[in-house]
């Protein structure tokens, strides 16, 4: 147990402890309430007396930065602390790190670099995954900077801001087409690919772009340092001279900061548009007025931003070509938001793996691990007014589970017994298991939907798609 001394030179110092008594027991909801809150809305006398980094570094502002790095979790960085480790840490060293911060000496420790396959399948995608320290002073950081600069983005942004989601900004996008901007000037992730935004971004001129609003030197030279901070691969320290690393809790807001003069840009050329984060989508009437939108949109990020379009994943179309945040639209007059193609592709590939172990599993261990994707695939796409999506996954979910148990039958003659055991005359399910075909296409067969009904795998816990869609619809 801490003597009342420690726990007040820990008050003094600042120091973020996670909510609850010296002997482990919760603080009254109250109290709790007061530590969690966000620094932008404490009192405007107390805001107004203390400096930019100063309220960075308040306790309660510290607090509730905690509370976000431990909910989120994530892995190490390269110095190997975990998110449980955080409290035990700042308890021994956070004098020093706030005495740092306040004197702006305070230097972020390189990134971890980390690859991960992008969702289509084609290349990787580079992460730059910081310490957990770090990611407790760039939250801490976000939350007084977010309230400085989000009243003043663009209502046709979207992206990692309070109070905005994706199904927003494709509601938004489905208004466009139906007023009759049926041409789509989709940048794809234009700052995709070589041209990656995040690893393309200057320095200098995002740094100039923050310090329109934020005047506190310390403040300045810390998100310098964070966006300098070296990468760490196989034990090798890489300097870094441009870009935002991903994966720190700050690289969302920044990215926000210097695409505003692009949003801003737009709106000044009274176009209908919608962004979130790099991803970009003009709405016009024509296909010409489109070419000439992209043109110009590339010339304006080259010569302001210092960034390029990439010319190879852009394009002028009609939005049902096209997808926006995973989903598509229906050709009629008034659009029906649907599921894209690519969003289906991409689902099917992440449950491969857990269909594959499936062979050793029972049913109902596949299902429980299968639900936990789906319930979340299908919460994403509940807007989606096109039903056929959710009955093909079902149909494909189904005939794989029933391609296991073929599987896990192994012989034929276990196959011959198992269908006997499920009904089938004995005649007919000696056709059926000797008839020389592979697990999926008996699993599509009739005798497999009669010995495993979709009532069997509905008792072992599968979720329907279609009906969980319906229920989310009704809401």
């Amino acid at each position: 147990m801490r003597s009342r001394r420690e726990t007040d030179a820990d008050n003094e110092a600042g120091m973020p402890r996670p909510p609850g008594g010296a002997d482990g027991g919760t603080v009254e909801a109250a109290d709790l309430a007061r530590q969690t809150r966000p620094a932008h809305i404490e009192q405007a006398g107390e805001q107004s007396a203390m400096s930019l980094i100063e309220r960075v570094v308040q306790r309660e502002n510290l607090l509730a930065a905690y509370q976000r790095v431990q909910s989120n979790g994530g892995a190490p960085g390269v110095d190997g602390m975990t998110v449980d480790d955080l409290a035990s840490f700042c308890r021994q060293h956070w004098p020093r790190i706030r005495e740092a911060l306040l004197s702006g000496t305070y230097v972020p420790q390189p990134v971890r670099h980390v690859e991960i396959p992008k969702p289509d399948g084609k290349g990787v995608r580079m992460l730059g995954i910081p310490t957990v320290l770090d990611r407790l002073i760039q939250q801490a950081l976000l939350q007084v900077l977010a309230p400085i600069f989000d009243p003043g983005f663009s209502e046709a942004s979207f992206g990692f801001r309070p109070g905005r989601s994706t199904h927003q900004a494709v509601l938004r996008a489905r208004d466009y087409i139906a007023a009759g901007y049926r041409w789509v000037v989709d940048t794809g992730n234009p700052l995709a690919g070589r041209e990656k935004f995040f690893d393309r971004v200057n320095h200098d001129i995002l740094m100039s772009r923050v310090a329109r609003k934020v005047k506190d030197k310390c403040v300045l030279k810390l998100i310098r340092r964070y966006l300098q901070a070296g990468i760490m691969d196989g034990g090798i320290m890489s300097p870094r001279t441009e870009g935002t690393p991903q994966g720190g809790p700050l690289s969302p807001l920044l990215s926000n900061v210097l695409l505003d003069e692009l949003d801003k840009e737009l709106e000044k050329r009274g176009h209908r548009f919608v962004r979130y984060a790099d991803d970009c989508n003009v709405y016009v009437r024509s296909k010409k007025a489109g070419e000439r939108v992209l043109a110009s949109l590339g010339k304006f990020l080259a010569e302001k931003l210092r960034l390029k379009v990439n010319r190879a994943k852009s394009a002028v179309a009609r939005p049902w070509e096209r997808k926006f945040l995973g989903y598509s639209v229906t050709v009629h007059r008034q659009p029906k938001l649907k599921v894209s193609p690519q969003s289906v592709k991409r689902l099917k590939a992440k449950l491969r793996p857990i269909l594959r172990a499936g062979r050793g599993r029972s049913l109902a261990r596949v299902c429980k691990e299968l639900n936990v994707v789906l319930r979340g695939w299908v919460a994403y796409f509940k807007l989606s007014e096109v039903k056929a999506s959710f009955e093909a996954l079902d149909e494909w979910l189904r005939r794989k589970l029933r391609c296991i148990v073929w599987r896990q039958w192994k012989r034929r003659r276990t196959c011959f017994a198992e269908l006997c055991r499920a009904g089938l005359d004995r005649v007919r399910a000696a056709t059926s298991a000797y008839n020389g075909r592979g697990p999926w296409w008996n699993a599509g067969a009739s005798h497999m939907n009669h010995a495993v009904p979709t009532k069997t795998l509905r008792a072992y816990g599968l979720l329907s798609l279609i009906e969980e869609h319906r229920r989310l619809a009704l809401r």
